[in-house]
């Protein structure tokens, strides 16, 4: 029986087979683990953090193509987005306590209201929008019951039922559905209705979907802030095409545009904004990075060293609490590898270089002929526009549609790391995967715009009337 996923030489009859290595060998998943335990330390282990960071790095599937080093990449930038998460976190909850204390040295004492007895049985049903823009319909009941010292041993005499749903969206694949987005697209591509006649939609679509459900019913049962009715519906679709005649495979993704600004090279940028320098949130890799040039040190390294050092002397301090001690060393140890790391590589700076940014579960899709790569040639479409860019870095695996800040400037100039450039799923994303440069390097616009024109080529070219923009 034939099976439903297609054939390689045509998308229509997709079937997913292992892709041949070019250089380097496959890497087996017990090196994988060795490398997972040796990038992240032993310390780890004593982190708050720790839990969240294990999930996630237990939830890759590795590409049997990547390289040591891009497995390293990727790794990092998962534990920096976890560890600027959990921060976040602990920084609200850090001022929710405060607060609470300081109103509670000012608060009056006074005697409490007496209430009125109340009825034997009461309900009381709300309706109210939550600041995601959910609905939320709570409803409250009291009914009789017995002694409060019997009540409080029995489990269900005070409880709660939560439920929360949401449709699954379905993707879009006719030419129609995405000129919702991009009115032009067919003009500007004229041989993408063509391509869309055999195209399917990608597993990741789903996987990405599925990945939002996890996330919404891991925070719903801990009561935590679940994902905005935005950020949930950010996907419009991800289709395969292939051109019968060039065999050139393009992965289409139709979303909207968040800003990355991550980032950092001291052989381009040798100064930065102290502002910058010394936050603890920005974080000065990319996926995608090279060997330096130059002798010039990365500015952020000096900031890190300054978080080093404070945490030095906290630990010198007896009353420093064990608990911490732990956090401090193995925070210490973070640092020093990123340090390390920024005094021999390079990196995508987003205010200047325009890069997109993949989910990160597809990035390492293993198997998927049709998956993106770090470093693999792009284009994004908006109003008309045609903008050339790479894969540079890795996201969140529930979310999609990054892009670095140059990028989101470019398409619209009041775009800031606060405040996406598109929030309507607008924006087409088209990923050549396995086009790549065998040699990573610092970015040439030139030569990226060159590559772009050459790859769409491949696929009917540019309609008349639209370029590719220069950068």
């Amino acid at each position: 029986m034939k099976s439903p996923l297609v054939r390689d030489e045509d998308p229509a009859e997709y079937r997913i087979k292992p892709r041949a290595p070019k250089s380097n060998p496959r890497v087996p998943w017990v090196w994988i683990t060795v490398l997972v335990g040796m990038v992240l330390g032993t310390a780890i282990l004593f982190s708050p953090v720790a839990v969240k960071i294990k999930r996630a790095l237990l939830s890759l599937r590795a590409p049997q193509r990547a390289t040591v080093r891009e497995e390293k990449d990727l790794i990092r930038q998962i534990e920096n987005r976890l560890r600027a998460e959990w921060e976040v976190e602990l920084a609200e909850k850090i001022a929710a306590m405060k607060k609470q204390m300081e109103q509670a040295e000012v608060a009056p004492l006074e005697d409490p209201p007496v209430p009125p007895a109340p009825p034997q049985g009461l309900a009381g049903v709300d309706v109210t929008t939550l600041r995601n823009g959910i609905p939320f319909y709570s409803e409250v009941l009291a009914v009789p019951g017995g002694v409060a010292s019997r009540e409080r041993l029995d489990q269900q005499s005070y409880k709660a039922e939560y439920k929360l749903t949401f449709k699954m969206p379905t993707a879009a694949k006719s030419i129609d559905e995405l000129k919702v987005g991009n009115p032009e697209i067919d003009r500007m591509l004229p041989k993408l209705p063509e391509l869309l006649e055999k195209a399917i939609v990608s597993p990741q679509f789903h996987t990405l979907y599925q990945n939002k459900f996890l996330r919404i019913k891991q925070d719903a049962n801990k009561l935590n802030q679940v994902l905005s009715k935005h950020n949930l519906y950010d996907l419009e679709t991800i289709l395969l095409l292939r051109d019968t005649t060039t065999k050139r495979r393009v992965f289409l993704m139709q979303s909207e545009m968040d800003v990355v600004s991550d980032g950092s090279d001291g052989d381009r940028m040798p100064v930065m904004p102290p502002e910058i320098v010394d936050s603890t949130n920005y974080q000065p890799f990319t996926s995608y990075g090279w060997k330096k040039t130059t002798n010039v040190p990365n500015p952020m390294i000096a900031g890190w060293e300054k978080r080093i050092k404070l945490a030095e002397e906290e630990l010198a301090n007896p009353a420093t609490p064990p608990a911490r001690q732990a956090w401090l060393r193995e925070r210490m140890s973070y640092l020093r590898r990123g340090i390390d790391d920024m005094k021999s590589r390079s990196f995508l700076i987003a205010e200047v270089d325009p890069f997109i940014v993949i989910p990160i579960h597809i990035l390492t899709a293993k198997n998927d002929p049709y998956a993106p790569r770090v470093g693999d040639y792009a284009v994004v479409i908006h109003e008309g526009k045609i903008y050339p860019a790479i894969v540079g870095d890795g996201g969140p695996s529930f979310k999609a549609g990054e892009a670095s800040l140059r990028l989101a400037r470019a398409i619209n100039p009041s775009a800031n790391p606060y405040r996406r450039p598109v929030s309507d799923l607008k924006v087409t994303y088209l990923v050549f995967p396995n086009s790549r440069d065998a040699q990573r390097s610092a970015p040439n616009y030139p030569q990226w715009k060159q590559r772009c024109e050459q790859l769409l080529s491949e696929i009917g070219g540019v309609g008349p009337g639209f370029t590719l923009h220069d950068w």
